[in-house]
């Protein structure tokens, strides 16, 4: 997979875009060009599964569809006004990444069909139910939360004398609330003792490393967030200062050098997510669609990093490993 490059995005979002629409207003003379808003925190590198995804079933970029990309680039707060805009432009249907993405664009819009991907649709309120959503959203949801408990099994696997372990959560992202009530109830079942530590913004997240060695934590589990995922590289180069076991729920903090994580594949999610919208385009309404579910969690390990913290892999774990980065 390759990285959404700059020179794309600002194609879309800068000075580009005058480009792009006059292309578009051409080509729509001979067929429509539905124009997909993109609503992220990031250029995130599982988004280009959604690229493959349309061009597997026909579409060509460009030609039947463009790109509107919006990012809040960290700042949870900026969601809602990129998503009207997105609303204003108008866009033919939204892709939300993230809780705090797809909550903004429900709220933005009752009639623009919407695409998400969310930890906890229901818990957050986006659809009514996985099987019949209703309204205008539809997708995928990702059921990180109840995953928690099986990360913190994992940390307490790695080190069996682990008694104290520390959440890293944004309290900015209604779905952190949800996975720290899950990791509480995995903390309580395997003796340990657990301190939650939030941070929604790059000075908040300093405040955490520094509270690390103050509560004494010997692991660190990394909800999901993407905010928190724009910070995978500051968070890796942390545990690694401080010589903390940490696992998280995206693959790409293990490539940045975090230690293990426990994650579907949001390559294969967003992929996915173009089936829905090719529906949607051939006629279906988003609320009739089923909300799905990912069918697969991997392990993935950085022994890289574990010999950084000078840690040795239990045979039984590297045995359960899908992917080893070495």
């Amino acid at each position: 997979m390759s990285d959404i490059t700059r020179r794309n995005v600002m194609a879309l979002v800068g000075g580009g875009a005058v480009a792009m629409w006059s292309r578009a207003a051409t080509a729509e003379a001979a067929g429509r060009i539905w124009k997909i808003g993109v609503l992220a925190n990031e250029a995130w590198p599982p988004l280009e599964g959604l690229r493959h995804g349309l061009r597997d079933l026909g579409y060509l970029e460009g030609k039947s569809h463009l790109f509107v990309y919006r990012f809040a680039q960290g700042r949870a707060e900026r969601f809602p006004a990129l998503a009207t805009e997105l609303v204003g432009l108008p866009v033919d249907l939204i892709v939300s990444w993230g809780t705090p993405a797809s909550l903004a664009a429900y709220q933005a819009t009752k009639t623009i069909p919407i695409v998400m991907s969310a930890g906890d649709p229901i818990g957050a309120g986006i659809v009514s139910s996985l099987a019949h959503p209703g309204g205008n959203v539809t997708g995928m949801s990702v059921q990180m939360a109840e995953q928690e408990g099986k990360r913190l099994e994992l940390l307490k696997k790695l080190n069996p004398s682990l008694s104290r372990v520390a959440v890293i959560s944004n309290p900015s992202n209604p779905y952190c609330a949800i996975a720290v009530r899950e990791a509480q109830l995995g903390a309580t079942a395997l003796g340990l003792q657990m301190d939650v530590l939030e941070a929604s913004d790059a000075r908040s997240l300093e405040d955490v490393f520094q509270m690390l060695s103050r509560v004494g934590a010997e692991a660190v589990l990394v909800v999901a967030d993407p905010f928190l995922a724009g910070e995978r590289v500051r968070l890796a180069d942390q545990m690694t200062k401080n010589r903390l076991p940490s696992i998280y729920s995206y693959h790409e903090h293990v490539v940045a050098g975090g230690l293990m994580t426990y994650t579907t594949n949001y390559y294969d999610v967003f992929r996915r997510e173009g089936q829905f919208i090719d529906k949607i385009f051939k006629g279906a309404k988003p609320g009739d669609l089923p909300v799905q579910q990912p069918t697969k969690f991997e392990l993935v390990l950085n022994l890289k990093t574990a010999k950084a913290l000078d840690l040795a892999i239990p045979p039984s774990m590297l045995a359960l490993a899908d992917e080893v980065i070495e």
